[in-house]
């Protein structure tokens, strides 16, 4: 069995599963799964919008959005997928069990939960009052 993350490092991510008696054919089907599972994440220029707490089965991911300069703080399959994701800053841990294959899809469940931070409107500033000449 096979357990492949792509992403482009620029907002995209996906997993793919393959199995096969062979490695290489395991691999090819994986990254065909991981390529039609590809899915974009909402970034905050090079962290993550907000934190998130994610349980799969038995695996739990933290995720914290970090200050710019910290780097990726994390471990295992989530360290990866965070890697391929983009995003640069971010504090994670993983609770729970290692196995691979849940701390993936943990990981990749909490970047699916993100959402974009509401953009607040600009204040218009009032026009000054034209004074009254007499």
């Amino acid at each position: 069995r096979a357990t492949v993350v792509i992403g482009d490092k620029k907002g995209r991510v996906g997993m793919g599963i393959g199995k096969s008696v062979e490695v290489q054919k395991a691999i090819k089907k994986a990254v065909t799964q991981a390529k039609k599972e590809l899915f974009r994440i909402p970034l905050n220029k090079t962290t993550i919008p907000h934190e998130v707490l994610i349980k799969f089965k038995s695996s739990r991911v933290m995720m914290r959005p970090a200050s710019p300069g910290t780097g990726i703080i994390a471990g295992g399959p989530a360290r990866k997928v965070i890697e391929l994701s983009g995003i640069k800053d971010v504090l994670s841990k993983s609770f729970g069990s290692n196995n691979p294959v849940n701390c993936t899809k943990a990981a990749l469940t909490a970047l699916k939960r993100l959402r974009a931070l509401p953009v607040k409107p600009a204040i218009v500033a009032k026009p000054a009052p034209t004074p009254v000449t007499k």
